[in-house]
């Protein structure tokens, strides 16, 4: 880690807990600056808050106060999630506070070399890729996979050395608020409307997206998927660094694409598309935004068939969960949005039943109706928006429909609905925050349910 003295002695308000505001908050104080860290949870129902508390930090616990900043703060770490309607925010911006999140801090501090993943889809993959590639057949340190992934970013930054990389995956709430980071290879694998409600319109997404590679220079390196000709045209407008774009569709110059079933990198063949055995044409531009990572930093062609012929998926994203009585169960869990529900149907050829349904943020399916239509025999509907899901699957011509409660109901009455070499698939086009705490609950419990249906069915037999 990088020792730097700016933060000596000054006052930072770390706003919001949860993983990466817990690691901030250290980070900061053994920075030596003076942390007050605020957290909406109230302190008994705060392991986090009393732990800070136990190491010596202030801690405010309850709710926001907007009073608080009648302290001269100097800085504020913000929680990605907190939206800057929020009134504390918004009088931190008026105040005149610099406002962050916690990856701009890791960054700061970090001492190895910078890995920056982020696009709407794609992203936690594409991250663990890189970090698995990386990791193959390495002579020196190793790649951390850190930041949206689950590992707080400066929690990596503190052990991080120079030998080592940090492969961060960066959500667009984590880079709006950053001023100075800047990785020497950042990729955007996809650009599609979302997180409208925090961002408020999509150009102003695509632009906390976009910086990512804000701060690159000549030196640096953006990869990007040249299939989208708006992410195209982005990349060609607004960076600076050396452009690598990778394509599923089409052969390019330079960068990385396929021509009769072998992927390239420039005129070098790296391996043969049937070596990447995760499903879907999604997962393979995330594996073709991989490699172009991994050639960059000079990883063998060996290693980069060894890691992604071995790749199985990340949990929650098309997550193969298991085959009971012929019926293969995977959890996508991870699908929150209507395109990511779309890459995990067009990822099978056999017939699917879909478990789906979340948060209502009153967005409309009809993307989902030619996929639907395609793939789906079944759709069993959940949460806020089952209503909505059971209507778009009816117009489709899905001929079964059903409303559950949630997704420990929808586990048996999809075995019900399923036939032998049918797909029993999770993905909810949905956030899960109407019923779960996060995305991971969700899956947990699906797979949970899933593991308790096929006990008691042995049971009984």
């Amino acid at each position: 880690m990088k020792q730097v003295d700016k933060y000596t002695n000054k006052k930072v308000l770390v706003l919001g807990l949860a993983l990466s505001g817990v690691s901030a908050a250290k980070l900061l104080h053994s920075l030596k600056a003076l942390v007050t860290v605020n957290d909406y949870k109230d302190l008994d129902d705060n392991p986090a808050a009393r732990e800070l508390i136990n190491e010596g930090l202030k801690v405010i616990t309850g709710g926001h106060p907007i009073d608080l900043l009648d302290e001269d703060f100097e800085l504020i770490v913000k929680n990605p999630g907190i939206p800057y309607s929020n009134p504390i925010v918004k009088k931190g911006i008026e105040k005149g506070i610099p406002i962050i999140t916690e990856v701009e801090l890791a960054y700061e501090v970090n001492e190895s070399l910078m890995i920056g993943i982020t696009g709407t889809n794609g992203k936690t993959t594409t991250t663990t890729m890189v970090t698995d590639i990386l990791n193959t057949d390495r002579q020196s340190g190793r790649a951390f996979a850190a930041g949206n992934i689950g590992t707080p970013a400066s929690q990596v930054a503190m052990k991080a050395e120079a030998s080592d990389v940090t492969v961060l995956e960066l959500s667009s709430f984590q880079l709006l608020g950053t001023r100075k980071l800047k990785p020497a290879i950042s990729v955007i694998t996809n650009l599609y409307s979302a997180h409208l409600d925090y961002h408020g319109t999509r150009e102003e997404y695509v632009k906390a997206k976009l910086k990512i590679t804000d701060n690159q220079d000549a030196d640096d390196f953006f990869v990007y998927n040249a299939d989208q000709s708006e992410l195209a045209g982005l990349a060609r407008q607004h960076s600076r660094a050396q452009l690598v774009p990778f394509s599923r569709k089409q052969q390019l110059e330079k960068g990385v694409y396929i021509n009769n079933g072998i992927i390239y990198y420039n005129t070098e063949a790296v391996l043969k598309v049937e070596d990447i055995l995760l499903p879907g044409k999604h997962n393979l531009e995330n594996a073709l935004a991989a490699i172009a990572v991994a050639k960059l930093l000079g990883q063998s062609n060996d290693a980069i068939k060894k890691a992604l012929s071995a790749f199985r998926g990340v949990t929650h994203r098309t997550q193969f969960v298991c085959t009971f009585e012929d019926r293969k169960f995977y959890n996508d869990s991870k699908a929150t949005n209507s395109l990511a529900t779309i890459n995990a149907l067009e990822g099978f050829k056999e017939p699917i039943i879909l478990l789906a349904g979340g948060l209502d943020r009153g967005v409309s399916f009809d993307e989902l109706i030619p996929s639907m239509r395609e793939h789906v025999k079944a759709v069993l509907a959940f949460g806020e928006t089952a209503d909505a899901i059971v209507e778009t699957a009816e117009r489709a011509g899905v001929s079964k429909t059903m409303k559950v409660v949630n997704v420990e109901q929808a586990v048996p009455e999809a075995y019900k609905l399923s036939d032998p070499n049918d797909i029993i698939l999770l993905s909810p086009a949905c956030a899960s925050w109407d019923q779960y705490p996060s995305f991971e609950v969700r899956g947990n419990a699906y797979m949970e349910s899933i593991e308790r249906f096929i006990r008691s069915r042995q049971e009984e037999a």
